[in-house]
Formats: structure tokens, sequence, C-alpha cells
């Protein structure tokens, strides 16, 4: 939309000044306005809403996407504290089992057993 009237106030201007011509102002201004209208297509350009409106979606993704990393690395940390809190636990079980198995075998491994 902003690029029409930039296109409208171009063809004005430019129709303003051509009024000595024996052409009718109006029919070279809509002729420009035309010729530029199909130029400008051809580029395919955006109009400054459209770009004003995409800067604002990408700027709410990325905080979006920034909070979301920020709760991940949360979260793995979390989860180390977890696994080095159960590796901490199992190892330890393990050595009291381990410490168990050793002194129940002399028991049962004595002469006097049987």
């Amino acid at each position: 939309m902003a690029n029409r009237d930039v296109f409208s106030r171009f063809a004005q201007q430019l129709g303003d000044r051509l009024q000595d011509v024996s052409h009718a102002p109006e029919d070279i201004q809509r002729s420009v306005q035309s010729a530029m209208k199909s130029t400008f297509d051809r580029f395919d350009l955006v109009s400054r809403e459209d770009f004003d409106i995409m800067m604002d979606v990408l700027q709410r993704t990325r905080s979006r996407v920034e909070a979301l990393e920020q709760q991940v690395a949360s979260m793995e940390s979390q989860l180390d504290s977890l696994r080095g809190k159960t590796t901490t636990t199992a190892n330890a079980e393990a050595k009291s089992d381990l410490g168990e198995d050793t002194s129940a075998a002399p028991e049962s491994g004595s002469p006097g057993a049987a």
C-alpha cells in the first residue's frame, strides 16, 4: 500500500510538471503510474507495512526461541544433576553390596560351616 502512495505522488508530480504538454495530464499520470507499477512489480518488492509486520513476527519468534533455549539449558542442568546423584547413589549401593558379599563369602566358605 505504501508503494502505491509513492507511485501516486510521483505520478502526480510528473503530471503537474507536464501540464504544458498538449496531452491531458491525467492520461500521462496514469501511463507513468502504470509503467512504474509494472516495473516495480517485477522487482517483487514488499511494502513497508508488510516488512514491519514481518520484523515484529521475527522479533517475537527470536525472543521465544531464546526463552526456549534457556528452558532447555535449565532442564539439561537439572538432568545432569539428577544423573550425578543417581550415579553417586548407585556407586554407594554397589560398594555396599560388594561389602556384604565379601563378608558373607568367607563365612560360607569356612571349613567349620559345613
